[in-house]
């Protein structure tokens, strides 16, 4: 009996630790429409002078943005960017005393490990539910119909409202934006990793938008046997496992094939699906992009053309 009161202390205390180091960044976000207020969602503080996350169908389209914070403070916003297909987007505001959250690192996630969602169901400001990692590298079509790659599953309880609010771990660190829900089922949640959230906040924190090359694929990140490593004398101990190919995409006009594991982009070692994002998102129409791929224990060089978008 004491062990476990001391396991459901121990559990207890990682949540409320974790939900008090970040609740004072999340934010509730509402959004206008031709001057009608028509929806709201979540968002959190990355940085002290006042860039949040948030995800990009919350504010995508909006005539107007407010944000408020934890302390019922309510200001004006400027959208600085989104990103539909990654269902990200950036807004700011100019407030004093804004407190940042930290920022973790995606790659380290563990399935099973302890996570906890932070947000605004419904309206009802700094909601906190907890649950676990249940799966990685899962695909989410996003709402611009572009396969979202490297999304984190979880069963933390999500509602509308949560959307764009942080998924964090025990010490307080955010690994994901929370972005969709599955139903009418239940535990069948996901989030963007923020692995992908930083380089994709960066970029609209730049430029306001991401123009990238498009080649069709869905995948997931997976180690790679020594013998092959060795056997082609790869740089990378890890590569993307295609799961499926777009119809009459770039890459199905290439002949890559689900099951095939990417490992190369012109002459860049590709370890994961954040390193090809980065290339593609650097892409210029008329570039000649070859992907290294393997097949089996074969390697292979096919020629693609992305698409700009």
């Amino acid at each position: 009996m004491t062990t476990t009161r001391s396991l459901l202390d121990a559990y207890s205390e990682a949540v409320i630790s974790a939900a008090e180091r970040v609740s004072p960044s999340v934010v509730k976000i509402e959004v206008e429409h031709n001057g009608r207020r028509n929806g709201s969602g979540s968002g959190f503080v990355f940085t002290p002078d006042g860039f949040i996350l948030t995800n990009s169908h919350v504010v995508h389209g909006a005539s107007s943005i407010h944000v408020v914070l934890p302390d019922g403070d309510r200001h004006g916003a400027d959208k600085v960017g989104d990103d539909p297909d990654t269902d990200l987007a950036v807004v700011r505001i100019s407030a004093p005393n804004l407190i940042p959250v930290a920022l973790g690192d995606s790659h380290d996630l563990r399935v099973g490990q302890l996570v906890i969602a932070i947000g605004n169901p419904y309206g009802f400001q700094a909601t906190v539910t907890s649950g676990v990692v249940s799966a990685l590298g899962r695909s989410l079509r996003s709402q611009s119909g572009r396969l979202i790659d490297n999304v984190i599953q979880t069963d933390s309880a999500l509602n509308p409202g949560n959307s764009g609010g942080p998924l964090v771990t025990s010490n307080g660190e955010v690994i994901g934006v929370n972005t969709a829900v599955i139903l009418p089922a239940q535990g069948l949640c996901f989030a963007t990793a923020i692995n992908t959230a930083k380089f994709v906040a960066g970029r609209l924190i730049k430029d306001g938008r991401i123009h990238r090359g498009y080649i069709g694929v869905a995948g997931q990140n997976v180690p790679l046997h020594r013998v092959l490593i060795r056997g082609h004398h790869l740089p990378v101990n890890s590569g993307i496992l295609v799961v499926s190919v777009e119809p009459n995409s770039p890459a199905q006009l290439s002949s890559l094939h689900e099951g095939d594991i990417v490992v190369g982009l012109n002459d860049h070692p590709i370890p994961d699906i954040d390193a090809l994002h980065r290339l593609l998102a650097d892409y210029h129409a008329g570039d000649r992009t070859a992907l290294t791929v393997l097949r089996g224990t074969e390697k292979l060089v096919l020629n693609v053309e992305p698409l700009l978008r």
